[in-house]
Protein backbone atom coordinates (compact mmCIF):
# COMPACT_ATOMS: atom_id res chain seq x y z
CA UNK A 1 0.00 0.00 0.00
CA UNK A 2 1.44 3.33 -1.06
CA UNK A 3 1.33 6.49 1.02
CA UNK A 4 -1.86 8.40 0.25
CA UNK A 5 -3.90 5.29 -0.66
CA UNK A 6 -7.31 5.18 0.92
CA UNK A 7 -8.54 1.88 2.29
CA UNK A 8 -12.22 1.42 3.10
CA UNK A 9 -13.09 -1.52 5.33
CA UNK A 10 -16.73 -2.58 5.55
CA UNK A 11 -17.56 -4.15 8.89
CA UNK A 12 -20.78 -6.06 9.45
CA UNK A 13 -21.52 -5.15 13.05
CA UNK A 14 -24.40 -4.25 15.31
CA UNK A 15 -22.29 -1.40 16.71
CA UNK A 16 -21.87 2.15 15.45
CA UNK A 17 -18.43 3.00 16.80
CA UNK A 18 -17.01 1.63 20.05
CA UNK A 19 -20.06 1.37 22.29
CA UNK A 20 -23.04 2.79 20.41
CA UNK A 21 -25.46 0.13 19.19
CA UNK A 22 -27.88 0.44 16.33
CA UNK A 23 -31.34 0.54 17.89
CA UNK A 24 -34.64 -0.57 16.40
CA UNK A 25 -36.76 1.27 18.98
CA UNK A 26 -36.62 4.40 21.10
CA UNK A 27 -37.01 2.24 24.22
CA UNK A 28 -33.68 0.52 23.54
CA UNK A 29 -31.85 3.84 23.31
CA UNK A 30 -33.57 5.02 26.50
CA UNK A 31 -32.38 2.05 28.59
CA UNK A 32 -28.92 1.95 27.06
CA UNK A 33 -28.35 5.59 27.97
CA UNK A 34 -28.30 7.80 31.06
CA UNK A 35 -31.70 6.67 32.37
CA UNK A 36 -30.44 3.08 32.36
CA UNK A 37 -27.32 4.21 34.24
CA UNK A 38 -29.51 5.83 36.91
CA UNK A 39 -31.54 2.61 37.18
CA UNK A 40 -28.31 0.77 37.97
CA UNK A 41 -27.57 3.20 40.80
CA UNK A 42 -31.08 2.79 42.25
CA UNK A 43 -30.95 -1.01 42.35
CA UNK A 44 -27.72 -1.92 44.10
CA UNK A 45 -29.16 -2.78 47.52
CA UNK A 46 -27.79 -6.12 48.70
CA UNK A 47 -30.96 -6.59 50.76
CA UNK A 48 -32.75 -7.30 47.50
CA UNK A 49 -30.82 -10.55 47.10
CA UNK A 50 -32.63 -12.16 50.04
CA UNK A 51 -36.01 -11.19 48.60
CA UNK A 52 -35.05 -12.41 45.14
CA UNK A 53 -33.77 -15.70 46.54
CA UNK A 54 -37.11 -16.23 48.29
CA UNK A 55 -38.91 -15.31 45.07
CA UNK A 56 -37.08 -17.80 42.86
CA UNK A 57 -37.36 -20.49 45.51
CA UNK A 58 -41.14 -20.22 45.26
CA UNK A 59 -41.49 -19.49 41.54
CA UNK A 60 -39.33 -22.44 40.50
CA UNK A 61 -40.40 -25.03 43.07
CA UNK A 62 -42.52 -26.88 40.49
CA UNK A 63 -39.83 -26.85 37.81
CA UNK A 64 -37.67 -29.85 37.08
CA UNK A 65 -33.87 -29.88 37.25
CA UNK A 66 -32.40 -26.56 36.14
CA UNK A 67 -28.72 -26.47 35.15
CA UNK A 68 -28.66 -23.71 32.53
CA UNK A 69 -30.46 -20.36 32.52
CA UNK A 70 -30.83 -17.39 30.19
CA UNK A 71 -32.16 -14.06 31.45
CA UNK A 72 -33.18 -11.39 28.97
CA UNK A 73 -32.48 -8.03 30.62
CA UNK A 74 -30.35 -8.84 33.65
CA UNK A 75 -29.31 -5.35 34.76
CA UNK A 76 -26.51 -5.76 37.37
CA UNK A 77 -27.19 -9.45 38.03
CA UNK A 78 -29.12 -9.48 41.31
CA UNK A 79 -31.26 -12.32 39.98
CA UNK A 80 -28.13 -14.28 39.12
CA UNK A 81 -26.76 -13.73 42.63
CA UNK A 82 -29.95 -15.23 44.03
CA UNK A 83 -29.92 -18.14 41.58
CA UNK A 84 -26.33 -18.93 42.54
CA UNK A 85 -27.58 -19.48 46.08
CA UNK A 86 -30.36 -21.83 44.98
CA UNK A 87 -28.44 -23.69 42.27
CA UNK A 88 -24.72 -23.90 43.12
CA UNK A 89 -22.60 -24.31 40.01
CA UNK A 90 -25.38 -23.36 37.62
CA UNK A 91 -24.40 -21.92 34.24
CA UNK A 92 -26.13 -18.65 33.38
CA UNK A 93 -26.11 -16.41 30.31
CA UNK A 94 -27.63 -12.94 30.36
CA UNK A 95 -28.43 -10.21 27.85
CA UNK A 96 -28.14 -6.59 28.98
CA UNK A 97 -28.28 -3.47 26.81
CA UNK A 98 -26.76 -1.00 29.29
CA UNK A 99 -22.97 -1.06 29.45
CA UNK A 100 -22.69 -0.03 33.11
CA UNK A 101 -25.15 -2.75 34.14
CA UNK A 102 -23.45 -5.36 31.95
CA UNK A 103 -20.06 -4.54 33.52
CA UNK A 104 -21.52 -5.05 37.01
CA UNK A 105 -23.23 -8.29 36.01
CA UNK A 106 -19.93 -9.70 34.75
CA UNK A 107 -18.69 -9.71 38.35
CA UNK A 108 -21.27 -12.36 39.32
CA UNK A 109 -19.94 -15.95 39.37
CA UNK A 110 -21.14 -18.46 36.77
CA UNK A 111 -22.48 -15.75 34.45
CA UNK A 112 -21.65 -14.97 30.83
CA UNK A 113 -22.96 -11.53 29.86
CA UNK A 114 -23.85 -10.43 26.34
CA UNK A 115 -24.07 -6.66 26.07
CA UNK A 116 -26.71 -6.50 23.39
CA UNK A 117 -30.32 -5.57 22.72
CA UNK A 118 -32.86 -8.32 23.34
CA UNK A 119 -34.28 -7.51 19.91
CA UNK A 120 -31.02 -8.32 18.10
CA UNK A 121 -29.54 -10.99 20.38
CA UNK A 122 -29.34 -14.46 18.85
CA UNK A 123 -27.92 -17.78 20.00
CA UNK A 124 -28.08 -21.39 18.87
CA UNK A 125 -28.07 -22.57 22.46
CA UNK A 126 -31.10 -23.70 24.44
CA UNK A 127 -31.46 -23.43 28.20
CA UNK A 128 -33.42 -25.32 30.84
CA UNK A 129 -35.01 -21.98 31.80
CA UNK A 130 -35.42 -18.64 30.07
CA UNK A 131 -36.89 -15.74 32.00
CA UNK A 132 -37.55 -12.03 32.38
CA UNK A 133 -38.15 -9.93 35.50
CA UNK A 134 -39.54 -6.44 34.96
CA UNK A 135 -38.26 -6.24 31.39
CA UNK A 136 -41.13 -7.04 29.03
CA UNK A 137 -43.02 -4.09 30.52
CA UNK A 138 -40.39 -1.70 29.13
CA UNK A 139 -40.24 -3.02 25.55
CA UNK A 140 -41.87 -1.47 22.52
CA UNK A 141 -45.28 -3.17 22.14
CA UNK A 142 -44.67 -3.63 18.41
CA UNK A 143 -41.66 -5.85 19.27
CA UNK A 144 -43.16 -7.90 22.09
CA UNK A 145 -44.21 -10.85 19.92
CA UNK A 146 -40.62 -11.22 18.67
CA UNK A 147 -39.35 -11.33 22.25
CA UNK A 148 -41.95 -13.98 23.14
CA UNK A 149 -40.56 -16.01 20.25
CA UNK A 150 -37.02 -15.72 21.60
CA UNK A 151 -38.02 -16.73 25.12
CA UNK A 152 -39.74 -19.74 23.60
CA UNK A 153 -37.06 -20.70 21.07
CA UNK A 154 -34.14 -20.41 23.49
CA UNK A 155 -35.86 -22.58 26.12
CA UNK A 156 -35.58 -26.36 26.35
CA UNK A 157 -38.35 -26.65 28.94
CA UNK A 158 -39.33 -23.75 31.22
CA UNK A 159 -40.17 -20.08 30.74
CA UNK A 160 -40.70 -17.68 33.65
CA UNK A 161 -42.08 -14.16 33.25
CA UNK A 162 -42.34 -11.85 36.25
CA UNK A 163 -43.91 -8.57 35.16
CA UNK A 164 -46.65 -6.03 35.88
CA UNK A 165 -49.96 -7.66 34.91
CA UNK A 166 -53.08 -6.25 33.31
CA UNK A 167 -55.75 -8.26 31.48
CA UNK A 168 -55.59 -5.87 28.52
CA UNK A 169 -52.63 -3.81 27.23
CA UNK A 170 -52.26 -0.43 28.91
CA UNK A 171 -49.54 2.23 29.03
CA UNK A 172 -48.47 3.72 32.38
CA UNK A 173 -46.51 6.94 32.95
CA UNK A 174 -43.05 5.93 34.19
CA UNK A 175 -41.12 8.49 36.26
CA UNK A 176 -42.51 11.28 34.11
CA UNK A 177 -41.76 9.44 30.85
CA UNK A 178 -44.27 8.25 28.27
CA UNK A 179 -43.88 5.19 26.06
CA UNK A 180 -41.62 3.47 28.60
CA UNK A 181 -43.90 1.18 30.62
CA UNK A 182 -46.67 -1.11 29.44
CA UNK A 183 -48.79 -3.61 31.36
CA UNK A 184 -50.48 -6.58 29.70
CA UNK A 185 -51.11 -10.33 30.02
CA UNK A 186 -47.66 -11.38 28.86
CA UNK A 187 -47.99 -15.06 29.81
CA UNK A 188 -51.46 -15.35 28.33
CA UNK A 189 -50.26 -13.87 25.06
CA UNK A 190 -47.33 -16.29 24.99
CA UNK A 191 -49.59 -19.30 25.51
CA UNK A 192 -51.86 -18.03 22.72
CA UNK A 193 -48.84 -17.64 20.44
CA UNK A 194 -47.33 -21.04 21.28
CA UNK A 195 -49.97 -23.67 21.82
CA UNK A 196 -47.66 -26.28 23.37
CA UNK A 197 -46.97 -23.99 26.34
CA UNK A 198 -48.80 -24.91 29.53
CA UNK A 199 -49.08 -23.00 32.79
CA UNK A 200 -47.29 -24.77 35.67
CA UNK A 201 -47.61 -22.18 38.43
CA UNK A 202 -48.20 -18.49 39.07
CA UNK A 203 -48.26 -16.03 41.93
CA UNK A 204 -48.01 -12.45 43.15
CA UNK A 205 -45.16 -10.57 44.82
CA UNK A 206 -46.17 -7.79 47.25
CA UNK A 207 -44.14 -4.71 48.17
CA UNK A 208 -45.44 -4.93 51.77
CA UNK A 209 -44.43 -8.52 52.33
CA UNK A 210 -43.14 -8.51 55.93
CA UNK A 211 -40.18 -10.79 55.22
CA UNK A 212 -39.20 -10.58 51.55
CA UNK A 213 -40.69 -7.49 49.89
CA UNK A 214 -40.31 -6.85 46.17
CA UNK A 215 -42.13 -4.72 43.65
CA UNK A 216 -45.79 -5.60 43.00
CA UNK A 217 -45.48 -8.10 40.15
CA UNK A 218 -47.23 -11.21 38.94
CA UNK A 219 -45.19 -14.23 37.86
CA UNK A 220 -46.03 -17.14 35.59
CA UNK A 221 -44.06 -20.37 35.14
CA UNK A 222 -44.74 -22.12 31.83
CA UNK A 223 -43.46 -25.35 30.31
CA UNK A 224 -42.98 -26.49 26.72
CA UNK A 225 -44.76 -29.81 26.14
CA UNK A 226 -43.30 -30.61 22.70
Amino acid sequence: METGDVVIIMINSKYKGSNEMEYKTEQERFWAGKFGDCYVDRNKEESLIASKTAFFSKALQKAGPIRTILELGSNIGLNEMALNVLFPGIKMDTVEINQSAADECRKVPNVTVYQDSILTFETERQYDLTFTCGVLIHLNPDSISDVYEKLYRFSKSYILVNEYYNPTPIEINYRGETGKLFKRDFAGEMMDQFHDLILIDYGFVYHRDPSFPLDDTTWFLMKKTQ
